[in-house]
């Protein structure tokens, strides 16, 4: 009796476990309540009375890990677009499209990763088919997950497994293999990567034919997908019973343990419940944003260090000449500077309320009491600051407008900021943003390829740049600022993906206080896509974003527009008509918002 019921404990603990982890992985804070509603069946993985052994325990985590996962990373509206029309071919999909987002997992925690090759694993040795002669013996969506497994999260195959991929392989190779790099580059763009997928698997020839008896096994496979409760967790065929065979009437006190099996205390304990809720609101509608903007291809966009742009001998050398031009420009900038870091240092300095009547004793006036013994004891207490821990990221356009003095002071002042707020342990980060080519590049060449389809969206390679990061010191990338200079390096400008790219780099960050500063000179500018879309559609987007920024996050953004006007873009807007004024803005607006509270405080 005490045995059943310590069984139960155990399982009880093991679902409050899940619960936890389930609820702060997807970001859905309404899991909990939804358990406790028995008439709720929104989401419960948790069959916790058919647990029995060790590996029921390892699929159960895994199963709860990758449903959490898909309510985080997998966009139903972007799953049903890309929905292949061939029936046939979307059970691989659906298991294209689960590896995407267990993959994104295992890379956020460790603990998710052991999980799932953990239980991939088990599936593998579990496998208990040996008469396979033909490719009919073995069902193509089993072979797939191997095969994606194997290529995605680099999971060994076993000998028999191993011999079920292979009446498979090559037809996957053909089709998949030559666009592997492609797909492993965008797993976090949900769009490009089904897209894609779904684009691949309706080109295999092996979907080509009409053979009713595969079509109706892989429809079977897919009726998940069809209702608004699809679970494309892609449990195949083998996976219904794989467990059964390793069940036995062994106590799960002998089998399990459930510290083995604790929270990722890392995930939860650094984020409040209130915080992930807002992040999760937040990065819903951002998709949201983007799914109004039309890009016609990403796959010839680059986020790339600056480091990469360059040589080391030629960032050296242009290094040096952001060193010249700083003798002239210095003396101005650092008084500013040093204004600048005075305010924030008196902002951390330490400051105590004394003669109170609890707190820390005040050693300072023991003297009063030993004179007179009938004075009290005195005490102090620490001041609480207002000066919250800060990170700020520097976004600069590197458009071609911006060529010759413009993007020299950007580039000083962007150097001297970073030193200086590094000094008061201030994050800094400095980005940059314009296109790989003139003219449309590479994508442009796509759409010419394709028969040119009208109004396609963004027509360009973006290059985004990322000059320092905000945890790299300001002495290991101050080559890289020098690489503004580069020759050639400043094009288009589309500032809304920009910022969008700055602002989900910010979003992940841990500090309290986030400020993003854009310096431009202007409007968004980029003739190939304007030449095919509408004359407002790249500043249309700037202001989506920008105004979701600005009315739905905690980020402060602000902006400083050189020689124009950008105001109509930012609530908070500087125009300098002498860019020399550059460094005297930049800090006398940084001084304003660490002056002022958060707009959410």
């Amino acid at each position: 009796m005490s045995k059943n019921r310590s069984d139960i404990e155990i399982k009880e603990k093991f679902k409050q476990a899940l619960t936890s982890t389930v609820k702060v992985i997807s970001e859905d804070f309404s899991i909990e309540e939804n358990l406790k509603n028995k008439d709720s069946q929104k989401f419960d993985p948790f069959e916790i009375d058919s647990l029995n052994n060790k590996n029921d325990f390892i699929k159960a985590r895994a199963t709860s890990d990758s449903k959490a996962l898909k309510k985080k990373f997998s966009n139903e509206i972007i799953y049903k677009k890309n929905l292949p029309s061939n029936i046939s071919c979307r059970s691989l999909y659906s298991i294209a499209e689960k590896v995407r987002y267990e993959y994104l997992g295992g890379e956020m925690l460790k603990g998710i990763k052991k999980n799932f090759e953990n239980n991939y694993n088990l599936m593998i040795s579990n496998k208990k088919k040996d008469h396979l002669k033909t490719k009919e013996d073995v069902n193509i969506s089993e072979a797939f997950e191997l095969y994606m497994i194997n290529r995605f999260h680099g999971i060994k195959l076993n000998n028999l497994s191993s011999k079920i991929l292979k009446f498979w392989e090559n037809d996957f190779n053909k089709s998949i293999e030559k666009h592997l790099g492609f797909l492993k580059n965008n797993l976090e763009d949900q769009n490009l990567y089904s897209s894609k997928f779904s684009e691949i698997l309706q080109e295999m020839e092996i979907f080509q034919t009409n053979n009713e008896e595969e079509i109706n096994s892989e429809n079977e496979n897919n009726q998940q997908n069809d209702n608004s409760n699809q679970d494309q967790n892609s449990d195949n065929d083998t996976t219904k019973d794989q467990y059964q065979d390793s069940k036995n009437e062994a106590s799960i006190e002998a089998d399990y343990d459930v510290n083995e099996y604790r929270l990722d205390e890392e995930l939860l304990e650094t984020e409040s419940d209130q915080t992930m809720n807002e992040q999760s609101i937040q990065k819903k509608n951002i998709k949201n944003l983007d799914l109004d903007y039309k890009i016609f291809t990403k796959q010839f966009d680059e986020i790339i260090k600056a480091e990469k742009l360059e040589n080391t001998e030629d960032a050296n050398k242009l290094r040096k000449t952001l060193d010249q031009q700083l003798i002239g420009f210095h003396d101005v900038v650092t008084k500013l500077a040093n204004k600048l870091q005075r305010q924030l240092l008196a902002k951390q300095n330490r400051s105590w309320d004394f003669d109170l009547e609890e707190g820390l004793l005040d050693s300072s006036k023991l003297p009063r009491v030993i004179m007179d013994p009938f004075n009290s004891l005195s005490f102090k207490k620490e001041k609480d600051f207002d000066f919250k821990d800060t990170i700020v990221t520097l976004l600069i356009d590197n458009s071609g407008s911006m060529r010759g003095r413009p993007i020299t002071i950007a580039a000083i002042c962007a150097d001297i900021l970073s030193r200086t707020l590094e000094r008061c342990s201030v994050k800094v980060e400095i980005l940059g943003f314009t296109t790989k080519n003139w003219k449309g590049g590479q994508s442009r060449e796509f759409w010419n390829k394709n028969g040119k389809p009208k109004t396609p969206g963004r027509l360009n390679d973006l290059r985004h740049i990322i000059y320092k990061s905000a945890d790299t010191q300001w002495r290991q990338a101050k080559n890289n600022l020098g690489l503004m200079l580069k020759e050639g390096l400043l094009k288009e400008n589309i500032d809304g993906e920009a910022i969008s790219w700055a602002f989900s780099r910010l979003k992940k960050r841990r500090e309290e206080r986030k400020i993003l500063m854009v310096i431009s000179d202007g409007a968004p500018v980029d003739d190939s896509t304007l030449s095919v879309n509408s004359g407002d559609f790249l500043e249309k987007h700037l202001k989506k974003i920008v105004r979701f920024i600005e009315d739905k996050t905690e980020i402060d953004i602000l902006a400083i527009g050189i020689g124009h006007d950008v105001s109509r873009y930012y609530n908070r807007a500087i125009k300098i008509t002498d860019v020399n004024e550059l460094g005297d803005v930049m800090i006398s607006q940084l001084s304003t918002l660490f002056d002022k509270k958060n707009k959410f405080h």
